[in-house]
């Protein structure tokens, strides 16, 4: 296996309740190989991952005057190598995305659920943490919401830079699980993950509770039921009562 690299991050409220929305069909995938997927950076869908500020950007130039015989040794060009790297690092990145809330969320279930057949794991940022055997490879904090023109700490090193998003996406509250992974070569990273990498996890410690989508049939709450006690996972499994009729 290849290095795995990170740098420390401390973690915010381990207590918090955090949510993943899924489809049914991912939700029996995280049963049968009890592994989280990690999704690669750039697959996401935000040109925005793993890029730092321009006011940062701007910053850098001053260091590179600096480092530019050292890099013309090896034959690079300074400005194609930081840029190369940058890029690359968003490729050797794979992140699992959750949402930070009490409670469960109907932008949430909207967003990311395609049918009425979608399934939440309610969990905490502790027992995310601990699932994973509290793995120092992995990183879990919230993400920050920035400006990308003016905030100059995006970027500061590799690994903080993917925990900032645009303020366009204040709503989605997201908490992150990032793990880097590189190569060995000792100047620019290589990517070794295609679409994402399965991490395995403690499904017991991670699932608080099950919720099966608000708009979902009936029976489905069954079937969440009768295949989790298949797959051993005891846990209670709640139909979303955010579409219940009011009392007037």
């Amino acid at each position: 296996m290849d290095e795995m690299h990170t740098d420390s991050k401390p973690t915010e409220n381990e207590d918090v309740k955090i949510w993943r929305y899924m489809d049914f069909t991912k939700f029996v995938s995280l049963l049968d190989t009890r592994a989280l997927f990690f999704a690669r950076a750039d697959k996401l869908g935000d040109p925005f991952e793993g890029s730092i500020s321009r006011v940062a950007f701007r910053s850098r130039a001053e260091k590179e005057e600096k480092e530019k015989q050292e890099f013309k040794k090896h034959g690079w060009h300074l400005d194609s190598f930081e840029k190369s790297f940058s890029y690359e690092i968003v490729r050797c990145t794979a992140i699992s995305s959750w949402h930070i809330n009490e409670d469960e969320s109907p932008a949430m279930w909207k967003i990311y659920l395609k049918s009425d057949k979608g399934i939440a794991i309610q969990s905490t940022m502790k027992r995310l943490k601990t699932s994973l055997g509290n793995n120092r490879e992995i990183l879990i904090d919230s993400v920050k919401y920035v400006d990308y023109e003016k905030d100059i700490n995006i970027g500061v090193d590799s690994i903080d830079r993917f925990f900032h998003k645009r303020k366009i996406f204040e709503h989605e509250r997201e908490v992150r699980a990032v793990i880097t992974i590189l190569n060995k070569h000792p100047i620019v990273p290589k990517p070794i993950i295609d679409n994402g990498i399965y991490i395995s996890v403690n499904l017991d410690t991670l699932i608080e509770k099950i919720y099966v989508a608000p708009t979902c049939p009936k029976w489905l709450t069954g079937l969440v039921k009768s295949i989790s006690k298949k797959y051993n996972l005891e846990k209670p499994v709640l139909q979303s009562e955010l579409d219940k009729q009011p009392i007037y």
